[in-house]
């Protein structure tokens, strides 16, 4: 299997309004470093599994609408708890979704599975993977 991984970043802010989150049920800031691995199990002919600039390109048209946001205040996750693993799937779903309508070109036909991982700090992160 071969990957292309990709990275980028997002600095949000969000509340996980349960007892189990300590003090991190108050209103905090997260800088999430954002990787996404995109899975092929074959090359073009060019020799690559997906064009490195589209991926990249991709990751950070997903990341944009959360970027500087208040995610308790944004309408798509009213009720969510929003942990990394929660974001994780979902900039996987919104990464599915793109790459379902073409936005890595020819070669997002060969992409089998992805992995999006969030790294919360220097000392743990989260993620979530799957085939396409």
């Amino acid at each position: 299997m071969y990957a292309v991984e990709v990275r980028d970043h997002m600095m949000v802010a969000h509340s996980l309004p349960r007892p189990v989150f300590g003090p991190a049920q108050k209103i905090h800031g997260a800088t999430f470093v954002v990787d996404a691995a995109f899975f092929a199990e074959e090359l073009d002919e060019d020799g690559l599994a997906v064009d490195i600039g589209l991926a990249s390109s991709v990751l950070k048209a997903v990341l944009e609408p959360l970027n500087y946001q208040n995610l308790d205040e944004l309408e798509v996750f009213r009720g969510k708890i929003t942990t990394t693993e929660f974001l994780a799937r979902y900039l996987f779903d919104r990464l599915a979704e793109r790459i379902a309508a073409g936005a890595l070109g020819k070669g997002g036909g060969r992409i089998c599975r992805l992995k999006v991982s969030l790294e919360e700090s220097h000392v743990a992160r989260g993620w979530y993977e799957g085939a396409l």
